[in-house]
Order: C-alpha cells, then structure tokens, then sequence
C-alpha cells in the first residue's frame, strides 16, 4: 500500500477553527471601525445642536454624492457576485466581478476628487466647525475606500494566481464584507451629511 505524496504546490484547506478566527477578526475590525463612524456622527449632531445655523453655508449639494453612492452600491453588487462565483468554484467569474469592482472604486475615487474640488470652492476644513466635521467624517471615509480598494487588489492577484477555491476562499469573503461596510457607511454619510441639512433647512 502507498502512501501518499506530499504535494508542496497544492494548497492547505484551512481548518474550521482558523476559518471562524478569520470572519471573527474582520468583524472585530469592522466592529472597531463603526464605532468610530458613530463618534464622528455624535459630534455632528452635537455641533450642530449648539449652533444657532447649520451649516454655517448654504446647504451642501447632494448630486454628486449620490452618484457617488450609485458607484458604491453597484461595486457591492460585483463583489458579492464575485464571492457567489468562487463559492461555485468558478474562478473566473471571481476575476471578472472583483475587476470590475475595482474599475468602479477607481469611479468612486475619482468622482469624489472633483466633488472635493467642487466644494473646496465654498468651504475649507479650517473655516469654521462645520467644516472641519464635515471634511473629517468624507476623508475618513475616503481613506476606508482606499483600505477597501487595497483588500480588494490584493485578493484580485491571489485570485489571478489561483489561490482560491469553493473550498478555499476565506480571504475573499472576508474582503467582500469589509467592502460591504463602506458602502453602508457611505449610505449613513449622504444621509447625514448631504440631505439632512436639505429637510430640517439652515437653522436648527
């Protein structure tokens, strides 16, 4: 009776244990990273209740903030479609959606800087509390698509190299879920941001 061969080039299944501390990790991460986002929120909603007009402006433009969500909501949809593909052992379609997913953070990031251009015209992070708030909460949301974008390349690679499997794809899922929290982060930002200030008006 032989015995079998090691094979250096095939990959280790992780085991369930490893798999579980894995999702736990992201979702700790994640945990961490709202909680901060509901900081930054507390302090808006402070600011804005011991002033006697907010924001100190006009109110914020919405349009492009909601192509912006557009963009979020629609590279969500190509990475969970990618994560299904592998889920199915389809690997290709695995790098057809996380491609595509990352054509469109390229879209959301390159959006955003106009919009940033745009409303540096009427307002600066030093001009007044409003401002600062303002830019801290969109740049710090900003730099979670930046994180995101990074994840989702580096599982893009992997996938290139045939690292994953139906079996196989930890890194995929855990990389879609933190993708996932971004956008829903963003859905709160153009909530509370841009079309709030639109229905309680200038005053408070």
């Amino acid at each position: 009776m032989r015995s079998a061969t090691f094979n250096p080039y095939q990959p280790v299944l992780p085991r369930p244990h490893e798999r579980k501390r894995s999702q736990w990790g992201m979702a700790l991460f994640i945990a961490t990273e709202a909680m901060l986002f509901v900081i930054f929120f507390f302090a808006y909603f402070f600011l804005a209740s011991n002033s006697e007009q907010w924001p100190f402006h006009e109110d914020p433009s919405f349009k492009l903030a909601l192509v912006l969500l557009v963009i979020l909501l629609l590279s969500s949809v190509t990475a969970h479609l990618g994560q299904r593909g592998i889920e199915k052992g389809d690997s290709k379609s695995l790098n057809l959606w996380l491609a595509l997913s990352l054509l469109l953070g390229v879209a959301f990031m390159s959006v955003q800087y106009f919009e940033y251009s745009q409303h540096l015209k009427i307002l600066t992070p030093t001009d007044n509390a409003y401002g600062s708030i303002f830019y801290t909460i969109v740049s710090f949301h900003l730099a979670h698509v930046v994180l995101g974008f990074i994840m989702l390349a580096y599982v893009l690679a992997r996938a290139l190299a045939g690292h994953f499997s139906a079996e196989r794809h930890i890194a995929v899922k855990n990389v879609v879920w933190y993708w996932h929290f971004v956008d829903l982060v963003w859905i709160v930002v153009v909530c509370i941001l841009y079309l709030s200030p639109h229905f309680y008006g200038t005053a408070l």
